[in-house]
């Protein structure tokens, strides 16, 4: 008998996220790692059909139907694999094993798969990590006298005469 390996079933992450929609993109935050995510068409198309249950060719079908036009399954394991660096989906000790196995595929890699022209439908997360509370009110911001790093909003204390935060 042959053993055939789980198929990876990405589930979107719910728990502790607000996501909303605006001009094309969607913006995710998520609460418990205070990270804001921006997802440009292609990978919040890709995260909506994540619901545990659609393997990334099923996705691939999916969104071929919706936009009228085929979309290859490298393109879909490459949002996926954003997606799973981005902690934006979930995932148990067997899935991320799962999760994993070809998934790895690299922006060449899949620019050669699927052609430069197709290259501007690229899954793309733009990430930016947002101070908590206390963090915001208690760093200090650019161009203010600091002695260490951990003083300041950004973490670099820059060591001139005098030493002033940059880049918060």
């Amino acid at each position: 008998m042959k053993f055939s390996p789980p198929e990876f079933l990405p589930l979107a992450r719910s728990e502790e996220i607000i996501s909303k929609r605006i001009d094309g993109e969607l913006l995710v935050y998520n609460r418990l790692r205070d990270e804001a995510h921006c997802l440009n068409e292609t990978a919040a198309a890709i995260w909506k059909h994540c619901d545990g249950r659609t393997t990334a060719n099923e996705i691939a079908e999916l969104l071929s139907k919706e936009t009228g036009s085929t979309i290859d399954e490298a393109l879909i394991r490459l949002g996926l694999d954003e997606l799973r660096r981005k902690h934006l989906l979930m995932e148990s000790l067997e899935q991320t094993s799962v999760a994993t196995r070809g998934l790895t595929l690299s922006r060449r890699e899949a620019i050669k798969r699927i052609g430069l022209g197709a290259a501007i439908a690229l899954p793309v997360i733009v990430t930016i990590t947002a101070p908590t509370p206390a963090q915001a009110g208690t760093c200090k911001h650019n161009n203010v006298t600091c002695s260490t790093g951990s003083e300041c909003c950004s973490g670099v204390c820059n060591p001139g005469a005098p030493p002033k935060c940059v880049g918060g």
